[in-house]
């Protein structure tokens, strides 16, 4: 029987977790000052989806990232 391995050596895990969290709070933030400074009429409802859904994902994947490299494997 096979053991499970990781497809990602576990040395790239905290440089993962800090790029990954660090993409997603630049499109978090970027995702609080659009809602911020564009008037209610201009808005567009698809860029503010877009936006917060990528953002999750970075967010997501990055948490996961800094659990992998803190030893938590889950």
């Amino acid at each position: 029987m096979a053991s499970i391995s990781s497809p990602l050596p576990v040395a790239w895990y905290p440089a993962l977790a800090v790029l990954t969290v660090a993409v997603g709070l630049m499109l978090t933030a970027s995702f609080f000052i659009y809602e911020a400074t564009i008037s209610t009429r201009s808005r567009s409802l698809a860029k503010e989806l877009t936006t917060a859904a990528v953002a999750s994902v970075f967010l997501g994947f990055g948490s996961l990232f800094v659990l992998l490299a803190s030893g938590v494997y889950v």
